[in-house]
C-alpha cells in the first residue's frame, strides 16, 4: 500500500518558498542530491495542492520549467483543487476533496510513494492522519519571510517525528522522518 511523503526544500528558517509564493531562490540549490535521485523511482504519483501546481518554477528559464522534479520524475499527478482548468493536462488528474485526491493518488502510486507537495495539502494530510513520512532538504539560505513548510498560527497542533534518516548532498542537509501517529 502507498506511503503518502511530504517533500520540501526549505530554507534554514522554516520556508519552502519567499513571499508570494516565489520560489526563484531555489534555483541556486538544485544541485545533484542522492538521496533525491533515489527516491525519484520510488515515487508512483504526486499529491500536488493548487498553489503549487500554479505557482513559481524554480526551473524558469530552463529546459526542466513545468517538469516535476526539474524533469527527473514523470507519472501521474492528483492536484487538489476547486478551481480545475478547462483544458485536461497529460497525466494530471483534479480532485476537490481530500479524501478523493490521496485515494486517487495511492491507487495511482500502488505499492510506491505518493509524494505530496505543497505545504497547504501537507498540513490537511497531517490533520486527517494520512501523511507517513516527511523529507526535508534544508538549503543553506535564510529567508526571512513566505510559505512556510508548516504553519498553524493559534491553534498549532504538535506533530510527533520519529527520524528516519539524515544524509548531506551538494547543495543541502537531507532529515528524513515518520510521523508517528496519535
Amino acid at each position: 500500500m502507498a506511503k503518502l511523503l511530504y517533500s520540501a526544500t526549505m530554507s534554514l528558517d522554516g520556508f519552502i518558498a519567499g513571499p508570494d509564493g516565489d520560489m526563484s531562490w531555489l534555483t541556486e540549490y538544485l544541485g545533484p542530491n542522492p538521496t533525491i535521485d533515489e527516491l525519484m523511482p520510488q515515487v508512483g504519483a504526486l499529491l500536488v495542492g493548487q498553489r503549487t501546481f500554479g505557482g513559481d518554477d524554480p526551473y524558469k528559464g530552463t529546459e526542466a520549467e513545468g517538469e516535476a522534479f526539474g524533469g527527473g520524475w514523470r507519472g501521474p499527478s492528483i492536484v487538489l483543487t476547486h478551481w480545475p482548468p478547462k483544458d485536461d493536462l497529460p497525466e494530471t488528474i483534479f480532485a476537490s476533496s481530500l479524501k478523493e485526491a490521496i485515494r486517487l493518488a495511492k491507487d495511482a502510486a500502488g505499492d510506491k510513494y505518493v509524494n505530496v507537495l505543497g505545504a497547504s495539502v501537507a498540513k490537511q494530510c497531517l490533520a486527517a492522519g494520512e501523511l507517513d513520512e516527511i523529507l526535508v532538504c534544508i538549503a543553506p539560505v535564510m529567508l526571512g519571510d513566505g510559505v512556510r513548510l508548516y504553519d498553524l498560527p493559534g491553534g498549532g497542533a504538535r506533530v510527533r517525528l520519529e527520524r528516519k534518516d539524515v544524509s548531506h548532498a551538494e547543495h543541502a542537509t537531507n532529515l528524513w522522518f515518520r510521523v508517528l501517529k496519535r
